[in-house]
């Protein structure tokens, strides 16, 4: 029998999909809250625990009360021993990193922990590396190296886990942005230590990289393509990055670097949209389009820090009029690997999967794989 901790930091990514960029702060999440978001880590976290229902048998999982694990478990149809207190509906980091010192010190073969970066360093806090750890990703912006590729995966790392098939370990990067910085349109991420997590590199997410030298001129030529390409008749939802921001330079439309923007006859409609927002404003519209770009060094194109552009609005618009644009540079540095979704739909991540067409040029375009 393996010994699994199960922590959720319930607040992970409410500020995904109202568009503020970020969940950490009682200010934060109060807003959010505000702005009609929902809390979903639970729901992700949902996804990696059901499919433990079939290992079962080979786990002993102990987790925190109520949104902290035992509601999961429960749902999920799985055996669990509760520890500790908290105050239902008001956690903190502090509940996080006594959560997590309480599971280490049941001797845990691995703490299972559904978050963000912020809870990746409350983790590290607690534990350090002195036991195994993986992250269920269900923050905004994820640019640690500890997380599973999205919760499904999670969820079948584990069962390996749990069958012995997976035993070596080693130590990843966690890493963390200025959220007020981030705001302001400023990525500034540092390095705050290491966690142990599985050796499983193909479900595992890298590190989010930044530009390499070839960037600019594959961004203009590919800017160029689209601009030239623009139909006037559809309305464009931009997403973030400064990829999709040059596109928008070249149009001569503003841009929102870190937000989603909504343009239509090359002039703009709204900028910095929440998720509610752009639903409402396709409401007066016939045809859309979605520009997105790739995650350096990651591979999402949904998912990350683009939590707006939601499963419902992917369904809106559709497969065929997602448009992804990405520097030569950025997709050799997946090294082979696929493009990755994270919406938090499963039929909407099964839409997306198969082969689609990234846009790295001037009437240059590769095929890429997409997985979820």
């Amino acid at each position: 029998m393996k010994k699994l901790g199960f922590i959720v930091n319930p607040m992970a990514g409410i500020g995904g999909k109202v568009g503020l960029k970020g969940s950490d702060g009682d200010a934060i999440q109060k807003k959010a809250l505000e702005l009609g978001a929902t809390p979903e880590s639970g729901k992700k976290a949902l996804i990696t625990m059901k499919a433990l229902k079939q290992v079962e048998d080979s786990l002993e999982i102990y987790t925190y009360p109520a949104e902290m694990g035992a509601d999961v478990c429960r749902e999920a149809g799985l055996k669990h021993t509760v520890l500790g207190n908290i105050e239902k509906g008001r956690t903190t980091p502090e509940d996080t990193i006594r959560a997590a010192r309480a599971l280490r010190d049941a001797k845990l073969d691995l703490l299972l922990f559904a978050g963000g970066d912020g809870t990746a360093r409350n983790v590290m806090d607690a534990v350090g590396t002195s036991i195994p750890v993986l992250g269920i990703p269900t923050g905004c912006k994820i640019h640690s190296g500890v997380y599973a590729v999205n919760p499904r995966t999670a969820g079948i790392l584990m069962g390996e886990f749990a069958l012995g098939k997976v035993r070596e370990t080693r130590e990843a990067e966690v890493m963390d942005i200025d959220e007020d910085l981030f705001r302001q349109g400023i990525v500034q991420a540092r390095l705050y230590g290491y966690l142990r997590i599985p050796n499983e590199a193909k479900m595992v997410q890298n590190l989010k990289s930044g530009q390499g030298f070839s960037e600019g001129a594959s961004i203009e030529l590919l800017s160029n393509y689209i601009a030239d390409n623009w139909e006037d008749d559809v309305l464009y939802i931009v997403g973030t990055g400064s990829t999709t921001a040059a596109i928008m330079k070249k149009l001569g439309l503003p841009n929102t670097l870190l937000g989603v923007d909504l343009t239509y006859g090359r002039k703009p409609i709204a900028s910095d949209c929440t998720e509610r927002e752009i639903l409402r404003i396709m409401r007066d519209y016939s045809k859309f389009k979605i520009i997105v770009t790739v995650i350096g060094g990651q591979g999402y194109i949904f998912g990350r820090g683009n939590q707006q552009i939601s499963a419902s609005v992917i369904k809106k618009v559709g497969r065929d009029n997602i448009i992804v644009a990405a520097s030569k540079n950025k997709i050799l540095s997946l090294f082979g690997k696929p493009l990755y979704v994270d919406t938090g739909d499963e039929e909407v991540n099964s839409m997306l999967r198969g082969y689609m067409r990234v846009i790295v040029g001037y009437g240059e375009s590769v095929m890429a794989k997409v997985s979820d």
